[in-house]
C-alpha cells in the first residue's frame, strides 16, 4: 500500500541529523567504533543529575496511589502548580497551574501549541538557522513555512521579520540558545522584536523553543523570552539540562499576559489528548515537581567546546565558540557543505551539513561526545581540510 504523497516528499528531504546518524551506524561496523567519530546527534553522554535519580528513586518507594494511571489533560495538578511557581520565579510573571500543560517533551510541545493555532495555510516565520524538524512540526498542523533569515552572526534581523508578517502570520518560533549555531539571543533583540509585535494590531504568537536554555556558558545568562515578549509560549524539555532525552518529558506554558489565554490553554489540552500524547509520562511528572531546577555539569560541555574549537581553529578552520548548547556551527572551507561533509566521512567523521538547518555553507558538530573522541578525531579534521 502506498504511503500518503505529503509523507513521501517529507522522506525525501528528512532530516539530515537522522540521515547521518544512520551511515554512523553502518561505518561503525564497517570500520570499527574506535575509527568512527560520530558528531552527529546530540544524544548526552553523560547520566542524569544525582538529585534527579535519587528523586526518581523516592517517588517509586512511595508508591503514591494514583501515580501510574491517567489525570487531567494538562498533567497532574500539582506539578503544574510547582512548575508554574519556577516560572515565576525565573520570568516575574503571574504563572499559575492554569498556564502549564506537562507534554511528552518540547517537540510535543510545539506540536501542541501550533495545533492549537494553525489552520491550513496560516504561516510560521522560522528564522534560519533552524532546527532541523520546524518544518516537519508546521507541515503537520497545515501551515506554511516562511523563512526569514538571521544576520552575519545568526541573531534575529527584527526588521526582515517585520516584513515577512502578514495578515497570515499566525507565530514566530525563536531558539535560544539557538540549535544550531549556539547564539544566545540577547535581551535587547527580544525587546525590539517585542516592540514590533506590540503595535500589530494581531501579532503573531512567539513559540519560545527553550531546551537548552540552563545550558549557557562563560558566566552568560539566557534572558527569559517571555519577560521580554508579551505574546510567548515556552517549549521546554528536560532532555538537555538533565540528560534525560529518552525520557520525553517537558511542559507548555502559556504567558499570562496573553490574550484569551484561558481559551488557549484549553485548546492546548485537547490538542495534547488528540494528538495522541494522552499525557507527559506521569512518573516523571512526579520528579520534575521536585527536581525541576537540577542540571548537568554546564562546566563540561564548556570544557569539550573549547578543545574542539582550539584544535578546528589550530587545524585552520573558521570557527565561532557557541555562547550555549549542544552545537558548533561550523564554516565550511567550501561552499558546498554537502561535499565538505563527504569529505570528512572519509576520513571517518559524521558532521551534519547546514543545508539541512536552513544555512547552506556551515556544519553542525555536537559537543556531547566523550573528550577521547574529540580528541582522537583533530588529526581526521585536519586531513579532511588539507584535502579541500
Amino acid at each position: 500500500m502506498p504511503v500518503a504523497r505529503s509523507i513521501a516528499e517529507q522522506l525525501e528531504r528528512a532530516s539530515w541529523i537522522r540521515r547521518m546518524f544512520e551511515e554512523g551506524a553502518r561505518l561503525k561496523q564497517e570500520r570499527g567504533t574506535k575509527n568512527i567519530f560520530d558528531f552527529t546527534l546530540g544524544n548526552p553522554e553523560v547520566e542524569p543529575p544525582a538529585l534527579t535519580l535519587e528523586i526518581l528513586r523516592r517517588t517509586v518507594e512511595r508508591g503514591l496511589p494514583g501515580s501510574h494511571g491517567y489525570m487531567p489533560n494538562p498533567g497532574f495538578p500539582q506539578v503544574r502548580r510547582a512548575i508554574a511557581e519556577k516560572l515565576r520565579r525565573e520570568t516575574g510573571l503571574a504563572f499559575t497551574a492554569d498556564h502549564v500543560c506537562m507534554t511528552v517533551g518540547a517537540a510535543a510541545a510545539c506540536n501542541v501549541i501550533l495545533k492549537s493555532i494553525l489552520d491550513p495555510g496560516d504561516e510560521v516565520i522560522l528564522l534560519a538557522p533552524f532546527f532541523a524538524e520546524y518544518p516537519f512540526y508546521v507541515g503537520n498542523h497545515g501551515g506554511r513555512v516562511i523563512v526569514v533569515e538571521t544576520d552575519r552572526d545568526c541573531l534575529p534581523d527584527v526588521r526582515a521579520i517585520t516584513w515577512a508578517i502578514t495578515n497570515r502570520t499566525r507565530a514566530i518560533i525563536l531558539n535560544t540558545p539557538n540549535n544550531p549555531s549556539g547564539r544566545v539571543y540577547p535581551a535587547s533583540v527580544l525587546g525590539e522584536l517585542d516592540t514590533v509585535l506590540s503595535r500589530l494590531p494581531n501579532p503573531p504568537l512567539v513559540i519560545s523553543d527553550e531546551p537548552y536554555r540552563q545550558l549557557v556558558y562563560d558566566g552568560q545568562t539566557q534572558p527569559p523570552v517571555a519577560a521580554a515578549i508579551a505574546n510567548t509560549a515556552i517549549c521546554y524539555s528536560w532532555s538537555k539540562a538533565q540528560a534525560l532525552a529518552g525520557e520525553r518529558i517537558g511542559f507548555l506554558a502559556l504567558s499570562p499576559r496573553l490574550p484569551d489565554v484561558a481559551q488557549m490553554f484549553a485548546a492546548c489540552a485537547f490538542a495534547n489528548r488528540t494528538l495522541g500524547f494522552v499525557n507527559a509520562p506521569a512518573l516523571w511528572q512526579l520528579v520534575m515537581a521536585e527536581a525541576a531546577d537540577a542540571c548537568v555539569d554546564v562546566a563540561a560541555y564548556q570544557h569539550k567546546r573549547d578543545l574542539l574549537c582550539a584544535g578546528l581553529a589550530r587545524a585552520g578552520y573558521e570557527v565561532r565558540k557557541p555562547e550555549g548548547g549542544y552545537y558548533v556551527f561550523l564554516k565550511s572551507p567550501i561552499p558546498d557543505d554537502v561535499a565538505f561533509v563527504g569529505r570528512l566521512l572519509k576520513q571517518g567523521v559524521l558532521a551534519v551539513p547546514g543545508v539541512g538547518f536552513g544555512r547552506a555553507g556551515y556544519l553542525r558538530l555536537s559537543i556531547t561526545v566523550a573528550l577521547d573522541t574529540i580528541e582522537r578525531s583533530l588529526p581526521a579534521f585536519a586531513r579532511a581540510l588539507q584535502s579541500a
